[in-house]
């Protein structure tokens, strides 16, 4: 049956816009479902409850890390790795993918403050701890390694997956009439 994927992207936003757009149209061309705040609406909903809700919905997750830490939480955690921590939790298949060089990352893409670069490097550690990753230099890098790390972790971890509405119905009218039949 012909299963699409739903795969959620975290990075920090700004200084990676180039790199989402790279892998959103990657994950299009794989037939899978990308999840991420730029498709996210104006909700009267706290902001991580809402994102919660939508890494719950994904089959994988797919992290980006950069040259920034990003906007942090009320605890001084960064959204991207409280998305992080939470997919772990929940136990969805990560996909990491590391800058392979974040001290030639220009000025104007990097962590500028050093609590926030140790805090980077804690989670560049951190999300490379337990599983392979793949480092990327440039966005033109992204397509090929994002579609070999999703085809082999597809193959590997397969997941459920979403079907069309019509095509489960058929598939579930189908085994009703098998076991009429037997």
């Amino acid at each position: 049956m012909d299963k699409k994927y739903q795969v959620f992207i975290s990075s920090t936003y700004s200084d990676l816009k180039e790199e989402r757009s790279k892998i959103f149209q990657t994950l299009m061309e794989l037939d899978c479902i990308p999840a991420g705040m730029e498709l996210f609406p104006a909700t009267d909903e706290e902001q991580f409850e809402f994102i919660k809700r939508i890494i719950d919905d994904c089959d994988y997750y797919l992290l980006a890390i950069g040259g920034r830490y990003g906007s942090t939480t009320a605890q001084g955690i960064s959204y991207t790795e409280k998305e992080y921590d939470y997919a772990i939790e929940k136990g969805i298949k990560v996909v990491a993918l590391l800058h392979e060089k974040p001290n030639e990352i220009p000025y104007e893409k990097s962590e500028q403050n050093e609590i926030s670069r140790k805090l980077l490097e804690s989670f560049r550690e951190k999300a490379a701890t337990g599983r392979l990753v793949r480092f990327w230099k440039t966005a033109e890098d992204l397509p090929g390694i994002v579609a070999l790390s999703m085809a082999k972790t597809i193959k590997m971890f397969p997941a459920t997956g979403w079907v069309r509405a019509n095509l489960a119905e058929n598939r579930e009218s189908s085994k009703e009439l098998a076991v009429v039949v037997c």
